[in-house]
């Protein structure tokens, strides 16, 4: 079989695709099995194609895809296929989505529940504050204590996504600081991976207060473990030399870009062997998108969105804190509940929408309308973004920037190096051109070579494609990246020949 078949019988392989595929990836039903379906529905479940989408087609010649989409098919009974269709059908049309974990997505019914909330607050704020906002505040609170294994929904605090979780935690380290509970001089670890907006808090509230900071020089691309592990304690030895001491270890467990994996348990246990007073790891990318087990990890703070992946609306994230941690821990919003508790602190900061965190068992009981529920959506995910990967690597000529066992519903795959992307400016351009030319939104990531956080080995890719997988993604989207990839290559050969005659 061709590489695109053997693609579309594993995306149909799990019912997120229609009942037959011919050569090009379209799943189709003859007039015949229309017919007979349609009559056995009632009784059987089967699958009925709509009139609208069976007419509908969708060509795209301008960017390499004499093809049409894949039939969608509708079931009577209200299979998977027609909840994604319902659900996901406010996206832009015509639009190949393989950036969720950038903003993540919400289900119609999740907008729904959250467009209730909304409502039932404007109707009588006064007796919505002093009953169902924080009764439902706690409801959502156990939901995430129950989802991570928290000893105690008191160790669970909601506030509006990650970055805010970053000032709670950096502002006790920055007062620790200032209060001299730390010296000046002592060490902050990060990883060199870390996100953007986490390195500039760190420096931002612990190095304006004295910090000093220890980035962790870590390889890209990786293939094992073993490679963080080495250079996350090389990095560890170097804050204690001299008798140094390590005040925080902020440490990603799926980091964004480059998109890797981390090995948490193993980097925690480091820290715990060598002293280092606490440990936050920013999981931003983590709940819905890997399993995530408070008790078993064992970090002090552990924080994640539940918009990227766990399909609440934005935004919304949880923050656990050890409870040792408490007397210390403060929303930056200072507000009428300062003192009595981070999770009363973060339930109120002030007149606002509160809704986004009001939906999380909303989105529970979303993921519990697919069989196996939240677990078999992220290893489906897991599964079919190695896959998709693995094709686009094998199409452009290149590979993907980790071993598989570092992937989670995210891959890094390399681009051609004839693509000429050079820089950061360069990487987003190209995103642009995707974009606007071919409607594919995915993000680019430019690996600098020879930097101090890389060997002096020159890469053999400068540049990687970051691709998602959610359940609403279909093989398209990614032939049609892997089209709009091989023309811009094209039309590059293309300008230097005409150059070189």
């Amino acid at each position: 079989m061709e590489k695109e078949e053997i693609l579309c019988e594993y995306f149909c392989s799990d019912g997120l695709v229609g009942q037959e595929e011919n050569k090009m990836g379209i799943c189709e039903m003859s007039d015949k099995d229309l017919s007979e379906n349609h009559k056995s529905s009632s009784t059987a479940g089967g699958l009925v194609l709509s009139e609208d989408i069976r007419n509908h087609s969708l060509k795209n010649k301008k960017h390499g895809l004499n093809r049409e989409r894949p039939i969608i098919a509708e079931d009577d009974h209200g299979g998977e296929l027609y909840l994604i269709k319902r659900e996901f059908g406010h996206h832009e049309q015509g639009v190949s989505r393989i950036n969720n974990g950038s903003f993540g997505t919400c289900p119609a019914s999740v907008l729904d529940s959250q467009a209730k909330w909304a409502r039932l607050w404007l109707r009588q704020p006064d007796s919505f504050y002093f009953g169902p906002l924080q009764e439902g505040l706690l409801q959502s609170r156990k939901t995430v204590a129950e989802l991570i294994n928290a000893a105690h929904v008191d160790e669970v605090s909601l506030v509006d996504n990650a970055t805010t979780a970053v000032a709670v935690v950096l502002q006790q380290v920055a007062w620790a600081f200032m209060e001299n509970s730390f010296q000046k001089g002592d060490a902050i670890l990060m990883l060199h991976y870390a996100y953007g907006a986490v390195k500039k808090a760190i420096q931002a509230y612990a190095g304006r207060a004295g910090a000093w900071i220890i980035e962790v020089e870590l390889p890209f691309p990786v293939r094992s473990n073993e490679e963080i592990i080495e250079k996350f304690r090389a990095a560890v030895d170097r804050g204690k030399r001299d008798g140094g001491k390590i005040r925080l270890a902020v440490i990603d467990h799926v980091s964004s870009m480059p998109s890797v994996l981390v090995p948490v348990k193993e980097l925690i246990g480091i820290c715990r062997d060598e002293g280092v007073d606490q440990v936050f790891v920013d999981g931003a990318h983590a709940i819905g998108n890997i399993e995530i087990d408070m008790q078993d990890i064992g970090a002090d703070f552990y924080t994640s969105n539940l918009h990227k992946w766990f399909f609440c609306p934005p935004s919304v994230a949880f923050l656990h804190c050890r409870r040792t941690f408490h007397p210390m821990m403060h929303h930056p919003i200072v507000s009428h509940e300062f003192g009595n508790g981070l999770p009363a602190e973060s339930g109120w900061v002030g007149t606002r929408d509160y809704s986004a965190q009001l939906c999380v068992p909303s989105a529970l009981d979303f993921t519990k309308k697919f069989k196996g529920g939240i677990d078999a959506i992220r290893q489906k995910n897991h599964e079919k973004v190695v896959a998709m990967g693995e094709m686009l690597a094998e199409a452009w000529g290149t590979d993907l920037g980790t071993s598989p066992v570092l992937c989670a519903s995210m891959a890094m795959v390399a681009l051609p190096n004839s693509l000429e992307v050079s820089s950061d400016q360069d990487a987003l351009k190209l995103r642009s051109r995707l974009r606007k030319e071919f409607s594919v939104e995915v993000p680019i990531y430019y690996r600098a070579p020879k930097t101090d956080f890389h060997s002096n080995i020159e890469p053999s890719f400068k540049a990687y494609a970051r691709i998602s997988h959610q359940i609403y993604n279909t093989l398209d989207d990614y032939l049609k990246l892997k089209a709009a990839i091989l023309q811009i290559v094209a039309e590059v050969s293309k300008a230097k020949e005409n150059v070189c005659s």
